[in-house]
């Protein structure tokens, strides 16, 4: 089978790979860098052709849908996109002190938490040496 072959591609696999190719065109790409771009997104959506003896079974991933240029992050939807660039800076940088702030919140809980199993472990050590004297003691007045 010659490179390029697309005999062992389903029809939807093939219809699939022509609508991402006219969108790529939509958005000003050339029609054969499209073309190149969309048979590469079947591929790792669907890992090659899905016809009977080209290797079935694989299921198909999501992960080149979710992905692309949007604005707003790869989730964003249209709200993000028309909200002005500052506006989206600004709520990203809102974030990012948040995250900082919250992860030096949690590194001092963490320090707490680790504080209070070394004082555990040490009340159970205290423990077991008392009762291990008790023990010996009782042996002790047996004999």
């Amino acid at each position: 089978m010659p490179r390029g072959d697309k005999s062992t591609y389903t029809d939807k696999q093939k219809r699939k790979a022509e609508h991402i190719e006219e969108g790529y065109e939509h958005r000003g790409v050339r029609k054969k860098e499209a073309e190149r771009r969309a048979w590469a997104t079947v591929n790792k959506e669907s890992g090659g052709g899905n016809k009977s003896g080209s290797g079935r079974g694989v299921k198909d991933t999501k992960v080149a849908a979710k992905k692309g240029g949007r604005i707003g992050g790869p989730r964003g939807g249209k709200a993000a996109a028309r909200r002005p660039a500052a506006s989206r800076s600004a709520a990203a940088k809102k974030a990012a002190a948040t995250r900082k702030r919250h992860s030096a919140t949690r590194s001092t809980a963490a320090k707490k938490a680790a504080a209070t199993r070394k004082r555990n472990a040490a009340a159970r050590a205290r423990t077991a040496t008392k009762r291990s004297t008790k023990k010996a003691t009782k042996r002790a007045k047996k004999n």
